[in-house]
């Protein structure tokens, strides 16, 4: 239980003392690069879905005469 108690120990005091943590702007410029590299994943996703879509009804159109 020792062991437990000092890994926790050892943890807070990495956290409060030794790790660096991003200023506000830098979190928030980090949180707008993720949405906009998000939607423009997203976009792309949806893009691919919706010509393989077409794709697939067309080919299946042919064969379904």
């Amino acid at each position: 239980m020792a062991k437990l108690n000092n890994y926790f120990r050892d943890t807070i005091e990495e956290m409060r003392y030794n790790v660096t943590w991003p200023s506000t702007t830098e979190l928030q410029k980090s949180a707008g690069l993720v949405l906009i590299g998000s939607l423009v994943f997203a976009a792309v996703v949806g893009l691919m879905d919706v010509s393989f879509n077409t794709a697939l009804n067309a080919f299946y159109q042919t064969f379904a005469r």
